[in-house]
Protein backbone atom coordinates (compact mmCIF):
# COMPACT_ATOMS: atom_id res chain seq x y z
CA UNK A 1 0.00 0.00 0.00
CA UNK A 2 1.28 3.45 -0.86
CA UNK A 3 2.02 5.83 1.97
CA UNK A 4 -0.22 8.78 2.74
CA UNK A 5 0.71 11.76 0.66
CA UNK A 6 2.85 14.31 2.40
CA UNK A 7 1.55 17.83 2.56
CA UNK A 8 2.80 19.58 -0.56
CA UNK A 9 2.85 23.33 -0.26
CA UNK A 10 3.48 25.91 -2.88
CA UNK A 11 2.92 29.61 -2.54
CA UNK A 12 1.37 32.19 -4.82
CA UNK A 13 3.17 35.42 -5.67
CA UNK A 14 0.81 37.18 -3.26
CA UNK A 15 1.78 34.84 -0.42
CA UNK A 16 5.47 35.27 -1.26
CA UNK A 17 5.02 39.03 -1.12
CA UNK A 18 3.38 38.79 2.31
CA UNK A 19 6.15 36.57 3.67
CA UNK A 20 8.83 38.92 2.35
CA UNK A 21 6.98 42.08 3.39
CA UNK A 22 6.91 43.54 -0.11
CA UNK A 23 4.15 44.48 -2.53
CA UNK A 24 2.79 41.83 -4.86
CA UNK A 25 4.41 43.34 -7.96
CA UNK A 26 7.85 43.09 -6.39
CA UNK A 27 7.43 39.34 -5.90
CA UNK A 28 6.24 39.02 -9.50
CA UNK A 29 9.27 40.99 -10.70
CA UNK A 30 11.61 38.70 -8.75
CA UNK A 31 10.09 35.75 -10.58
CA UNK A 32 10.06 37.35 -14.02
CA UNK A 33 13.66 38.52 -13.64
CA UNK A 34 14.82 35.03 -12.68
CA UNK A 35 15.75 35.86 -9.09
CA UNK A 36 13.09 33.53 -7.67
CA UNK A 37 12.32 30.20 -9.34
CA UNK A 38 8.64 29.51 -9.97
CA UNK A 39 6.35 27.56 -12.23
CA UNK A 40 3.17 28.71 -13.91
CA UNK A 41 -0.25 27.11 -13.45
CA UNK A 42 -2.52 26.41 -16.44
CA UNK A 43 -4.32 29.60 -15.46
CA UNK A 44 -1.14 31.65 -15.73
CA UNK A 45 -0.52 32.10 -12.00
CA UNK A 46 2.94 31.83 -10.47
CA UNK A 47 3.64 29.20 -7.82
CA UNK A 48 6.80 28.87 -5.70
CA UNK A 49 7.81 25.73 -3.81
CA UNK A 50 8.49 26.10 -0.09
CA UNK A 51 12.13 24.99 -0.27
CA UNK A 52 12.82 27.36 -3.19
CA UNK A 53 11.25 30.24 -1.28
CA UNK A 54 13.28 29.36 1.82
CA UNK A 55 16.57 29.42 -0.08
CA UNK A 56 15.67 32.75 -1.63
CA UNK A 57 14.68 34.31 1.70
CA UNK A 58 17.81 33.02 3.37
CA UNK A 59 19.98 34.43 0.57
CA UNK A 60 18.36 37.80 1.22
CA UNK A 61 18.83 37.59 4.98
CA UNK A 62 15.10 37.30 5.64
CA UNK A 63 13.66 35.36 8.58
CA UNK A 64 11.59 32.36 7.59
CA UNK A 65 7.99 32.28 8.78
CA UNK A 66 6.91 29.35 10.95
CA UNK A 67 4.64 28.02 8.20
CA UNK A 68 7.56 27.60 5.83
CA UNK A 69 9.74 26.05 8.56
CA UNK A 70 7.09 23.44 9.32
CA UNK A 71 6.74 22.47 5.65
CA UNK A 72 10.51 22.11 5.23
CA UNK A 73 10.74 19.95 8.35
CA UNK A 74 8.03 17.68 6.98
CA UNK A 75 9.69 17.47 3.57
CA UNK A 76 12.97 16.46 5.22
CA UNK A 77 11.43 13.31 6.69
CA UNK A 78 12.39 10.21 4.72
CA UNK A 79 10.00 7.28 4.60
CA UNK A 80 10.17 6.00 1.01
CA UNK A 81 13.24 5.49 -1.15
CA UNK A 82 13.21 4.49 -4.82
CA UNK A 83 16.23 2.99 -6.60
CA UNK A 84 16.07 3.30 -10.39
CA UNK A 85 18.86 1.38 -12.12
CA UNK A 86 18.80 -1.22 -14.89
CA UNK A 87 21.82 -2.98 -13.35
CA UNK A 88 19.83 -5.43 -11.24
CA UNK A 89 22.85 -6.60 -9.28
CA UNK A 90 23.76 -3.06 -8.26
CA UNK A 91 20.12 -2.15 -7.65
CA UNK A 92 19.73 -5.13 -5.32
CA UNK A 93 23.03 -4.34 -3.60
CA UNK A 94 21.95 -0.77 -2.85
CA UNK A 95 18.58 -1.98 -1.56
CA UNK A 96 20.18 -4.54 0.74
CA UNK A 97 22.57 -1.93 2.08
CA UNK A 98 19.84 0.66 2.73
CA UNK A 99 17.46 -1.94 4.21
CA UNK A 100 20.14 -2.87 6.73
CA UNK A 101 21.20 0.70 7.49
CA UNK A 102 17.69 2.15 7.60
CA UNK A 103 15.17 -0.54 8.58
CA UNK A 104 12.56 2.19 9.07
CA UNK A 105 12.72 3.14 5.37
CA UNK A 106 10.63 1.45 2.70
CA UNK A 107 13.09 0.86 -0.12
CA UNK A 108 11.50 0.23 -3.52
CA UNK A 109 13.12 -0.69 -6.84
CA UNK A 110 12.64 0.00 -10.53
CA UNK A 111 14.77 -1.38 -13.35
CA UNK A 112 13.66 0.76 -16.30
CA UNK A 113 11.88 3.98 -17.13
CA UNK A 114 8.44 2.36 -17.29
CA UNK A 115 8.80 0.74 -13.87
CA UNK A 116 10.16 4.02 -12.52
CA UNK A 117 7.08 5.93 -13.65
CA UNK A 118 4.76 3.41 -12.00
CA UNK A 119 6.79 3.32 -8.79
CA UNK A 120 6.99 7.10 -8.49
CA UNK A 121 3.22 7.38 -8.89
CA UNK A 122 2.53 4.59 -6.41
CA UNK A 123 5.09 5.25 -3.70
CA UNK A 124 5.69 9.01 -3.97
CA UNK A 125 9.29 8.58 -2.81
CA UNK A 126 11.13 11.06 -0.63
CA UNK A 127 14.50 10.06 -2.13
CA UNK A 128 15.19 8.77 -5.66
CA UNK A 129 18.51 7.20 -6.60
CA UNK A 130 18.33 7.66 -10.36
CA UNK A 131 20.59 6.12 -12.98
CA UNK A 132 20.53 8.82 -15.64
CA UNK A 133 21.85 6.42 -18.29
CA UNK A 134 18.88 4.06 -18.41
CA UNK A 135 18.56 2.37 -21.82
CA UNK A 136 15.99 4.06 -24.02
CA UNK A 137 15.25 6.75 -21.44
CA UNK A 138 16.35 10.36 -21.23
CA UNK A 139 17.46 10.33 -17.62
CA UNK A 140 17.82 14.09 -17.51
CA UNK A 141 14.24 14.52 -18.68
CA UNK A 142 13.05 11.97 -16.13
CA UNK A 143 14.90 13.87 -13.41
CA UNK A 144 13.15 17.10 -14.43
CA UNK A 145 9.79 15.36 -14.40
CA UNK A 146 10.36 13.99 -10.91
CA UNK A 147 11.40 17.37 -9.54
CA UNK A 148 8.51 19.24 -11.18
CA UNK A 149 5.72 16.71 -10.54
CA UNK A 150 3.09 18.58 -8.54
CA UNK A 151 1.83 15.29 -7.09
CA UNK A 152 5.14 14.75 -5.31
CA UNK A 153 6.78 16.61 -2.44
CA UNK A 154 9.95 17.73 -4.20
CA UNK A 155 11.84 14.45 -3.61
CA UNK A 156 15.59 14.43 -3.19
CA UNK A 157 17.14 13.09 -6.39
CA UNK A 158 20.62 11.58 -6.36
CA UNK A 159 21.78 11.09 -9.95
CA UNK A 160 23.93 8.02 -10.64
CA UNK A 161 26.07 7.37 -13.68
CA UNK A 162 28.95 5.23 -14.82
CA UNK A 163 30.05 8.19 -16.94
CA UNK A 164 31.69 10.59 -14.53
CA UNK A 165 32.91 13.42 -16.72
CA UNK A 166 32.10 16.99 -15.76
CA UNK A 167 29.52 17.41 -18.53
CA UNK A 168 27.37 14.53 -17.31
CA UNK A 169 27.48 15.78 -13.74
CA UNK A 170 26.69 19.35 -14.80
CA UNK A 171 23.75 18.21 -16.92
CA UNK A 172 22.38 16.13 -14.05
CA UNK A 173 22.56 19.05 -11.64
CA UNK A 174 21.02 21.35 -14.24
CA UNK A 175 18.15 18.86 -14.59
CA UNK A 176 17.40 19.29 -10.91
CA UNK A 177 19.42 16.55 -9.21
CA UNK A 178 20.42 17.37 -5.66
CA UNK A 179 23.66 15.38 -5.90
CA UNK A 180 25.66 13.27 -8.33
CA UNK A 181 27.34 9.96 -7.56
CA UNK A 182 29.61 8.15 -9.98
CA UNK A 183 29.93 4.39 -10.37
CA UNK A 184 31.31 2.31 -8.81
CA UNK A 185 29.27 3.60 -5.88
CA UNK A 186 30.84 3.88 -2.45
CA UNK A 187 27.88 2.51 -0.49
CA UNK A 188 29.31 3.61 2.85
CA UNK A 189 29.13 7.22 1.72
CA UNK A 190 25.44 7.06 0.77
CA UNK A 191 23.96 7.43 4.28
CA UNK A 192 25.95 10.57 4.97
CA UNK A 193 24.93 12.05 1.63
CA UNK A 194 21.23 11.23 2.09
CA UNK A 195 21.20 12.59 5.63
CA UNK A 196 23.00 15.77 4.59
CA UNK A 197 20.58 16.41 1.74
CA UNK A 198 17.62 15.79 4.03
CA UNK A 199 19.09 18.12 6.64
CA UNK A 200 19.56 20.79 4.01
CA UNK A 201 15.82 20.67 3.36
CA UNK A 202 15.00 21.58 6.96
CA UNK A 203 17.90 23.82 7.91
CA UNK A 204 16.97 27.42 8.43
CA UNK A 205 18.96 30.26 9.88
CA UNK A 206 17.47 33.20 11.71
Amino acid sequence: MAKAKKKKKVFSAHEVANFCDVVNQTAINWIRQGHLEAYTTPGGQYRVYADVLAKFMQSQGMRLPDEVREILAEQAKIEEVLIVDDDQELNDLIKQFLDKRYPEFKVNQAYDGYDAGKAITEYKPDVVLLDINLPGVDGYKLCRQIKSDENLSRPIVIAISGITDDDVQARAMEAGADAFVGKPIDLESLPGLIEQLAENRSTQRD
